[in-house]
């Protein structure tokens, strides 16, 4: 298969694009709108970029109809953020809170999660979810303007909970007590648990 990209159906773009970069880990957005109502929402355009200061991006892509999502628009307003970790005993949750609701419905309501409040920021944490990362604002860069393009939301975290159930012996988080899950193309999920290690040369 070729895919000429300027000539050919966006959706067949997209479905091609994550089908092909796997895994890719899930950014689970904690927002607040002007109105104070808690959004929830998953996004799999996402990692961390650097450390010093630490830098995370995630994309919350425009809809299929050009329009933007409610956690792009709250964020927009409010400058801050959370990212919880998507975890395997959370898969459920984390597939429900994809649902697009009504802009003053939340999606706590459909998962059954409950929320702390932040440190630093407004928008507060996912009480079930073992870290939590709290970010302010440094930039949206949109990259096109119609269905499914990008807006890179870059982000500074300010603040780290990491609940001490997820720590080795030496206090590093370990991956088989975290169990992250990542997305990969189609309905398709996999989890952080096939494990293996190789020391950097």
């Amino acid at each position: 298969m070729q895919i000429d990209v300027a000539s050919a159906p966006i959706l067949d773009v997209y479905y091609a694009l994550v089908g092909i970069v796997t895994p890719r880990p899930i950014a689970w957005v904690t927002s607040v709108s002007e109105a104070g109502i808690v959004n929830l929402a998953p996004f799999s355009f996402f990692n961390a970029f650097g450390a010093n200061p630490p830098i995370v991006v995630f994309s919350p892509t425009l809809r299929r109809d050009g329009t933007k999502k409610d956690t792009l628009k709250n964020i927009e307003w409010s400058k801050e953020f959370v990212i919880n970790a998507a975890v395997e005993p959370l898969a459920i949750q984390v597939n429900q809170s994809s649902k697009e609701l009504p802009h003053d419905e939340s999606e706590l309501m459909i998962t059954g999660l409950s929320v702390t409040p932040s440190v630093k920021v407004k928008p507060p944490r996912l009480t079930e979810s073992p870290v939590n990362l709290e970010c302010i604002l440094q930039q949206v860069i949109p990259c096109g303007n119609g269905p499914i393009s990008a807006n890179l939301v870059i982000g500074q975290v300010v603040y780290i909970h990491i609940a001490d159930s997820v720590l080795d012996e030496r206090g590093k988080v370990d991956p088989r007590k975290l169990k992250t899950i990542a997305r990969l193309g189609g309905d398709y999920y996999c989890r952080s648990t096939d494990l293996f290690e190789m020391k950097r040369p």
